[in-house]
């Protein structure tokens, strides 16, 4: 970690300054923030995730499974203690210092604006379902071979019509989101339980089993990739500032939504291992959902372009959730001083964070155009996928069980469970175990994406390098401290964030948290020969 050197003025006061967003966002709506991303993931991984680990599909399904619950449950807690824009990166510079809360933001803007790339292009595959000659074009354009340039037209026309609808305001994406995403949760129960009762067979999934197994860096690149299917949980923490009460409706929505999309990826990958074989789903990797959807006996002619529909649907409101998300994240870095204050503007009428939502969706054309010059574009940005969402992933777990042990003052309306007490002087701190198994958990998926993903390995860390690079200039120039963090007043900035979202209870028992942690250190300050008191809780120390 970076010394942790201070600055007498933090960069700008942004939440004292009238920069504020709406909150505008229900219950309902953060579930579907969440969902929309996350439930989306398995109509492209499904496909990419059988090329790979074969038969073993749902093995990979459920390893990546277990790392996510873990990964859900420290969002959950996280985003309900601190609810404002910037997730992850918001997390790591409290938990961290400034240095790795940028680093945490870079990788998960790599995530976002591949996220909007990926699953637009994903969402025009499955209307291509209903126009094959556009998905099945390829053609050669100097030195690029097989490209298909009629794909490509299709995924940045949606990706600017995501940038309108976004600067419209959150509301008006929120709506969109709410709408579809019920639609499409109706549609993926309808095709897992007629899939089960009319065209699952148990004999072909332990036929395929004992037959069709990959090789361990098949399977490792599976797992790696399957970790897509559970990419999202970030966005509730990103709507977080502008969801009404978070820390009621937080909790219960991301632990409704983490165990509603592992039931779904679940019972994707078993259903399709039992239906079809696993090189049919593979070849299909374009439309895996609906092609299960065609092949259930009897309403499969209509349920399976039924199912095409809201594959296109459910993934264009997946890359809206990228596109709310990176414009999101950066307003927070800028409002941190990790990053520019430009990018912190609101829009006067839309209150809406309007230049990053253009700048990052236009940053998504470039890696859409830049992709569909591969033969294989999905895969190329898939391959990318993972290597951002696991690296902010294990900044996030460390940043939990550092907050834990620096900031044990703040309410957390919901806590990890597993804990195990540890006395710290006067204080008594709850070390989660789960947090640490996360760690663990994540850096094995980490390990398997720089082992198996030949281009993530290379785009990804170059991605962060740049991220770095610029992130120096900016501080130097700024007169803000290089590899330190600048002074806050964390305690002060808590209670500007509980006032805002409401929260009022939990405004009150802070406070009295607060005020008996100085008196504690009070005591200790007038004990003769007592030890130092510790740095006054919540606030970044000097050296």
């Amino acid at each position: 970690m970076p010394d942790q050197a201070v600055v007498s003025t933090p960069p700008m006061a942004p939440r004292e300054s009238g920069e504020h967003l709406r909150r505008d966002i229900t219950v309902w709506g953060s579930f579907m923030w969440g969902y929309a991303d996350v439930g989306a993931d398995i109509y492209v991984a499904l496909g990419i995730v059988a090329a790979a680990a074969m038969a073993f599909t749902p093995l990979a399904f459920a390893l990546a499974g277990a790392v996510y619950v873990l990964i859900g449950l420290a969002y959950t807690e996280l985003a309900s203690a601190y609810p404002v824009a910037g997730g992850g990166q918001y997390y790591a510079a409290r938990g961290l210092g400034d240095l790795w809360g940028f680093v945490a933001g870079s990788a998960l803007l790599l995530d976002y604006t591949i996220d909007i790339a990926l699953f637009a292009a994903s969402s025009a595959g499955y209307i291509n379902f209903f126009i094959p000659g556009i998905r099945n074009y390829a053609t050669d354009i100097g030195p690029f071979h097989h490209i298909n340039p009629l794909w490509a037209a299709e995924t940045i026309i949606m990706i600017v019509s995501l940038i309108w609808l976004n600067i419209r305001g959150i509301r008006e994406s929120t709506l969109f989101n709410e709408l579809l995403g019920s639609l499409d949760m109706m549609t993926e129960s309808l095709v897992i339980i007629f899939g089960f009762l009319f065209a699952w067979k148990p004999e072909l999934l332990v036929h395929q089993f004992q037959t069709q197994q990959p090789s361990l860096a098949r399977f490792m690149y599976g797992s790696s990739l399957a970790i897509i299917s559970y990419v999202g949980l970030e966005s509730i923490s990103q709507a977080a500032q502008e969801t009404r009460r978070p820390a009621t409706i937080i909790p219960r929505t991301s632990i409704g939504l983490i165990f509603s999309v592992l039931i779904f990826a679940m019972a994707f990958s078993t259903l399709g291992i039992g239906m079809l074989p696993w090189q049919e789903i593979a070849a299909h990797s374009g439309d895996p959902i609906a092609l299960l959807a065609q092949n259930i006996p009897l309403i499969g002619v209509v349920v399976g372009p039924f199912t095409a529909l809201m594959g296109a649907t459910i993934l264009l409101i997946s890359a809206n959730t990228g596109v709310m998300g990176s414009s999101r994240l950066t307003f927070s870095m800028g409002q941190l001083g990790l990053a520019s204050p430009w990018l912190a503007a609101v829009h006067p009428r839309f209150r809406t964070p309007h230049r990053t939502i253009i700048v990052f969706s236009l940053l998504a054309i470039a890696e859409t155009v830049l992709a569909f010059l591969t033969p294989q574009a999905m895969d190329t940005l898939g391959n990318m996928y993972a290597f951002g969402a696991t690296l902010a992933y294990l900044l996030v777990f460390v940043s939990l069980v550092r907050l834990r042990l620096v900031d044990p003052v703040t309410p957390r309306p919901y806590r990890v469970p597993l804990n195990v007490t540890w006395r710290r002087g006067d204080e008594r701190v709850q070390v989660p175990v789960l947090g640490i198994l996360g760690i663990g958990g994540v850096s094995l998926i980490f390990f398997e994406v720089i082992f198996t993903h030949q281009i993530g390995r290379v785009a990804g860390p170059a991605w962060v390098l740049l991220g770095v690079a610029y992130y120096l200039w900016y501080r130097r120039r700024a007169g803000y401290p290089v590899w330190g963090s600048l002074r806050r007043d964390w305690p002060a900035e808590q209670i500007a964030i509980l006032k805002s979202a409401e929260e009022f209870e939990l405004l009150e028992e802070y406070q009295f948290a607060l005020a008996a942690s100085e008196r504690a250190r009070a005591r200790r300050r007038r004990l003769p020969g007592g030890p130092p008191a510790p740095p006054e809780t919540g606030r970044e120390a000097s050296p």
